[in-house]
């Protein structure tokens, strides 16, 4: 009975996504919900994911010449004000300190929402030189944004990232580290997280508050709704201005340094949920999982079933497999169903027979096989299964996003699929704002990017029927 509860836990993705969603990173126990409203507790389960994410990104990061810096997490409000557009863009979401315990403060501060203005205020003294760059810095905090609605990973009040903060003598080195980092971002979300996406710039009306421009990476869910999952920006030399933020050349005149941006954050458990999610629960890709495999004796209080699973997990483990031995008197039913809730890649399942027989039984996770395996070869199996999931789960999130990406060449056609399919469509747009606005107005759908790689689908914006200028990815997005 209590096997059953488990599963029947999760609402099925087809009859609520978002209940299926909520149902999964809690009974999968990734989050709990706090007292704080609108902030999450992330469990050791989903801590554990961000921390090989962590990993992971931080050593890409250091092989392109990142070094990892601490900001304080305070913004005084006159260092806010310095530029205008980056406060605007931000005003709404700030939360403001008032008081230092029970004194007013003379100026009031920001909790951290970004942390532009802070490097900005730092590079001016730090910078003087063209010897003193490059800097390409970066820190692992956490940020907070006063959202209104809120939901587990994908938009929460207070959440983990990482910030680039780089500064350039020239426009083009600065545009090459801006590309560059976007690059790293879309890598890893292929090789790791075996998450395709579409790379692309944002459109003026969508990039970030204070940047020359935006660049982004654009995963799509299983329900067809896009979720930005990193983005990478060009400063130019606004804050440089604002801050005055310069360097003398080689010719000893003072120039401005250009500035780019760039972040990841932990909304990326939610794509990675929502992308490779079922009806039991989590999948997880095995580069990503913390644990990658999971061994459950069967019949455990037989004589030498323990032992043996222990030895197999300990053999696995030495060959730098992540393991987990459920040696828990729950019954053998009841542990398939949670190593199933909770994405482990692989399972394997050793009783006496098993032992009498010199095999065991391997499942895979994502495709539900059982394979039967000799226990010589476990060792040699694993690794090698493990690949092949890795590749499968791409492969299928890549068939996914291809089958889920639609052409509109006409406005009747724009809308229609909007009605009727959910997913990417790609269209021609004017390049005008104001018609982007009322596409947003009309269909509640948004430009997600001008993908890298432009195609030409027709003369005119597929809305307002002006001269096509771009081809756009459109959608609705979370």
């Amino acid at each position: 009975m209590a096997e059953k509860k488990l599963v029947e836990a999760i609402t099925s993705m087809n009859e609520d996504f978002a209940k299926w969603y909520t149902d999964v990173v809690t009974k999968a126990e990734l989050i709990a919900y706090s007292n704080v409203k609108g902030c999450m507790v992330i469990k050791p389960a989903g801590y554990a994911i961000w921390e090989n994410i962590q990993r992971e990104l931080d050593r890409r990061f250091k092989e392109t010449g990142v070094e990892n810096v601490y900001m304080p997490m305070f913004i005084p409000e006159g260092l806010l004000q310095k530029e205008k557009d980056h406060v605007e863009g931000f005003a709404p979401e700030v939360a403001w300190v008032t008081h230092g315990g029970l004194a007013p403060l003379q100026e009031r501060m920001c909790v951290r929402p970004t942390s532009e203005t802070l490097f900005c205020d730092f590079y001016k003294d730090d910078i003087q030189s063209y010897r003193d760059l490059p800097k390409v810095y970066n820190q692992w905090c956490s940020v907070v944004r006063w959202e209104k609605e809120t939901r587990p990973f994908l938009r929460s009040r207070e959440f983990l990232w990482q910030e680039g903060h780089t500064a350039h003598a020239t426009e083009e080195e600065a545009q090459a580290r801006t590309e560059q980092m976007l690059d790293v971002y879309a890598d890893f979300c292929r090789e790791v997280l075996a998450i395709p996406v579409v790379k692309g710039r944002k459109t003026e009306k969508e990039k970030f508050a204070g940047a020359v421009a935006t660049y982004t990476i654009e995963a799509l869910m299983h329900d067809g709704k896009a979720l930005q999952s990193g983005t990478s920006h060009n400063f130019g030399t606004g804050f440089a201005e604002a801050f005055g933020i310069q360097y003398t050349d080689k010719d000893n005149h003072l120039q401005y340094v250009h500035q780019t941006s760039w972040g990841l954050s932990t909304r990326i458990i939610g794509a990675i949920i929502m992308v490779h999610g079922d009806d039991s629960g989590l999948k997880l890709p095995p580069a990503i999982a913390p644990v990658q495999v999971a061994v459950i004796p069967i019949r455990q209080q037989a004589e030498g079933v323990l032992e043996k699973a222990s030895s197999i997990a300990d053999e696995l483990r030495k060959a730098g497999i992540r393991v987990k031995l459920d040696d828990t008197d729950k019954s053998p039913g009841f542990k398939f169903s949670e190593q199933e809730m909770r994405g482990i890649p692989l399972r394997i399942e050793i009783g006496p027979k098993d032992i009498e027989n010199g095999k065991c039984v391997i499942c895979r996770r994502d495709t539900g096989e059982k394979i039967e395996v000799s226990l010589d070869e476990v060792n040699a199996k694993i690794p090698e299964l493990l690949d092949s999931i890795q590749k499968d789960m791409l492969s299928r999130a890549e068939e996914h996003l291809k089958t889920h990406t639609y052409e509109a060449h006409d406005r009747e056609e724009f809308v229609k699929l909007f009605n009727e399919k959910a997913g990417f469509v790609k269209a021609m747009w004017c390049g005008e704002t104001a018609c982007e606005e009322k596409i947003k107005e009309d269909m509640a759908v948004t430009s997600r990017c001008m993908p890298y790689k432009q195609e030409h689908l027709s003369d005119t914006c597929v809305y307002c029927g002006k001269k096509a200028q771009k081809m756009v990815y459109w959608g609705r997005a979370y």
